[in-house]
């Protein structure tokens, strides 16, 4: 009888690309791990997430809403899968329903792990935080859709 291969073996191509992905954002993650290690003296709490893929930081006792640093997402809320309005309805340029804050920051990580220490030079450079930058918009777009977290997608046209 022929043995049966190991499921996990079926994966291997995925997970290494996964991986590969984690340790071009590190530089970013370990930013976004201090930025959260300050927080917790002052009751943030660090959790891994691994439909985010990221070290969500909850409860950071500084600002309004989230940040994602490579594979870190730092929000002051209790949850991080709480609904949100999008960048252009926020600024008036339409009416959208909200969207899922998680989803939104998961294609922020997805983003990070594709462009690593280049994210946050493309992102200031395409705007920083604005409805104008392609990274929200596209980071946006994924959260209403499930699709198309990468700025110059097909589906962002």
């Amino acid at each position: 009888m022929p043995r049966r291969p190991d499921a996990s073996a079926s994966h291997w191509p995925q997970r290494s690309l996964l991986a590969l992905g984690m340790l071009w954002a590190l530089p970013n993650s370990v930013a976004g791990l201090l930025l959260g290690l300050a927080g917790v003296a002052f009751g943030a709490q660090l959790r891994w997430q691994q439909r985010e893929l990221a070290l969500v930081v909850r409860r950071w006792p500084w600002g309004g809403g989230a940040l994602t640093l490579g594979n870190v997402i730092v929000h002051t809320g209790e949850r991080l899968d709480v609904p949100c309005f999008t960048y252009a309805h926020r600024a008036g340029r339409c009416i959208e329903p909200p969207v899922s804050l998680a989803d939104h920051e998961r294609a922020h990580v997805y983003q990070y792990m594709l462009l690593g220490p280049l994210f946050l030079p493309l992102y200031l450079l395409c705007g920083g935080i604005s409805v104008r930058n392609p990274f929200e918009r596209a980071a946006d777009r994924y959260a209403r859709s499930g699709r198309g977290w990468w700025p110059w997608s097909r589906e962002g046209r």
